[in-house]
């Protein structure tokens, strides 16, 4: 997990074409749960936001989809603001649920407070992450399933771009921040790449 910018301007045309035509179908349905995916058209903008980045994989992804951050089952008023919306890998908003406030927000991620471990390709929150959050985080790596295996060969997927492809630093550091920091970290350190 990586600090995304917040806010990531809001398109020019999602009032019109999201924002207002939910709150039309919000106000007609008061309790249905077959919400229309008006944000689906927005799909590319909030990609471009996040970097085409998942917001808690913090690789660039191919396949991403857009998040309520807040649920729709717990903040239905939220399901048409393009505030509430995160750009996520499908396999982490499986996990990522209904569980809201319970996960870590990729807008409020500060640098530092997470780092991958070469060669292990491990998710860990560093000594920088404040404390009152450790419980949190250990949830979210948990119920996202970030250090599972298929985000783990991603990890190793852009990596071996890197140290075998010649992938140069500067393009590993944009796809993949946390693999270029840790491969930073090594070279700094005068240490050999795994």
């Amino acid at each position: 997990m990586i600090p995304v910018a917040n806010p990531i301007p809001e398109p020019p045309d999602f009032d019109a074409g999201c924002r207002q035509p939910g709150k039309t179908w919000l106000q007609n349905n008061p309790t249905s749960p077959n919400f229309p995916t008006h944000w689906g058209k927005f799909l590319d903008d909030l990609a471009t936001g996040f970097h085409e980045r998942c917001g808690w994989w913090a690789m660039r992804i191919g396949d991403g989809a857009v998040d309520h951050h807040l649920s729709k089952l717990h903040h239905r008023h939220l399901a048409y603001e393009w505030s509430n919306y995160r750009y996520i890998a499908p396999t982490a908003n499986s996990g990522k649920k209904n569980w809201d406030a319970a996960i870590l927000d990729p807008f409020h991620i500060q640098p530092g407070w997470f780092e991958v471990q070469l060669p292990s390709m491990l998710l860990v929150p560093t000594p920088a992450l404040p404390q009152n959050l450790e419980q949190m985080a250990a949830f979210t790596i948990k119920k996202l399933n970030l250090n599972g295996s298929k985000i783990r060969r991603n990890r190793i997927r852009w990596y071996q771009d890197y140290k075998i492809k010649g992938l140069p630093l500067r393009n590993l550091a944009d796809f993949a921040p946390l693999i270029a920091s840790a491969v930073q970290e090594l070279l700094k350190q005068g240490r050999p790449l795994p």
